[in-house]
C-alpha cells in the first residue's frame, strides 16, 4: 500500500471536516499531486510563481477552462486552508470561461430523444432527469424512499454542493416509475451517459444531447411556460439566480413573445405606395 504523505493526509482531513464531497476530494488531491509532479517537489515547497508557471503550462497544453478552474480551486484550498497562507488564494486567478448558451431540445425533440433510448430502465431514468431537472448522478441515485407520492415531490439528497432539495413529482412520471423502474437497484451515471449516446445516434436529432441537456431543457421549458425564475432556481438547486437567469437567453418562445420597442413607434421607413 502506498504511504500517504503528511501533506496529503492533512489536506484530506481539511476537506473532510468541511464536508467536501468524495468526488471533490479526489479531484483536489489529483490536481495537487499533478502540480507537485510537474516540478518534482512537494507542493508545500512551491510558491505563487510556481503556480503561475503551472497555469501557463496547462493553458499551453490546451486544457479546458472548466478543468483549469477545478485545478485553481484545488490550489486555492491547498494554500488557503491546508498551508494557512490566507493571502495567497486571491492571487491565484480563475480562468475567464467563455460563456456558451446551453443546448436545449424542443418539446417534440424531447419525445423523439426519449423514445430512442434503447433500455426501458435507462429511458425511465432519463425521463426522470427531464421531468424533474435532475443531474445524471441525482437521477441515477434515486431510491424508492425519495419518491413521496402523498405529497407528489421527489427528495433529492446531497445534490451538488451537498445540498438537499425537493422537486415536483409529475403524475405521469410516477406512473412510469411504478411500471418500469426498479429503483431499489439504481443505475450508474455511466450507464445513463451511454444511453444518451445511443439515443443521439438513433434519434437523428443532429444535436449533442447529454443528461444535462435534459436538465437545461427542463429549466427552459418551465421558463417559457411562465414559471418564476426564483422557483426554477430552487428546483435546479442553484446557489445564485444569475446561473438560472441564463435560460432566459435560450427561452425562444419568451424571446419571440417579447415585443420590440420598434413596434410601439409610428414609423414609416419605406415610402408609401
Amino acid at each position: 500500500m502506498t504511504e500517504i504523505s503528511p501533506l496529503r493526509r492533512r489536506m484530506i482531513e481539511d476537506m473532510t471536516v468541511r464536508n467536501l464531497s468524495p468526488a471533490t476530494q479526489r479531484s483536489y488531491v489529483h490536481a495537487v499531486a499533478k502540480f507537485g509532479r510537474f516540478f518534482g517537489r512537494s507542493p508545500d515547497k512551491l510558491d505563487l510563481e510556481d503556480v503561475r508557471a503551472f497555469q501557463v503550462h496547462l493553458v499551453a497544453g490546451g486544457i479546458s477552462w472548466p478543468a483549469l478552474n477545478q485545478i485553481v480551486c484545488a490550489l486555492r484550498f491547498l494554500y488557503g486552508v491546508t498551508l494557512r497562507q490566507s493571502d495567497l488564494p486571491e492571487r491565484i486567478p480563475y480562468a475567464r470561461e467563455p460563456q456558451k448558451l446551453p443546448v436545449v431540445l424542443g418539446a417534440d425533440e424531447v419525445v423523439c430523444f426519449l423514445e430512442a433510448v434503447p433500455s426501458l430502465k435507462s429511458r425511465a431514468a432519463l425521463t426522470t432527469a427531464y421531468a424533474a431537472g435532475l443531474r445524471a448522478s441525482e437521477a441515477a441515485c434515486l431510491k424508492v424512499a425519495n419518491i413521496d407520492s402523498s405529497r407528489m415531490v421527489i427528495h433529492v439528497e446531497q445534490g451538488k454542493g451537498g445540498r438537499d432539495r425537493y422537486v415536483m413529482l409529475s403524475p405521469q412520471l410516477l406512473g412510469i416509475l411504478r411500471f418500469y423502474w426498479r429503483m431499489a437497484r439504481p443505475l450508474h451515471p455511466v450507464v445513463l451517459h451511454a444511453a444518451c449516446r445511443s439515443a443521439c445516434a438513433a434519434s437523428g436529432l443532429g444535436k449533442r444531447v447529454t443528461v444535462h441537456t435534459l436538465r437545461h431543457s427542463f429549466a427552459t421549458h418551465l421558463l417559457e411556460g411562465g414559471t418564476d425564475i426564483r422557483i426554477i432556481q430552487a428546483l435546479l438547486g442553484h446557489r445564485n439566480v444569475n446561473t438560472t437567469a441564463r435560460y432566459a437567453q435560450v427561452a425562444t418562445s419568451t424571446i419571440r413573445g417579447t415585443p420590440s420597442p420598434l413596434d410601439r413607434l409610428r414609423l414609416e421607413v419605406t415610402p408609401p405606395p
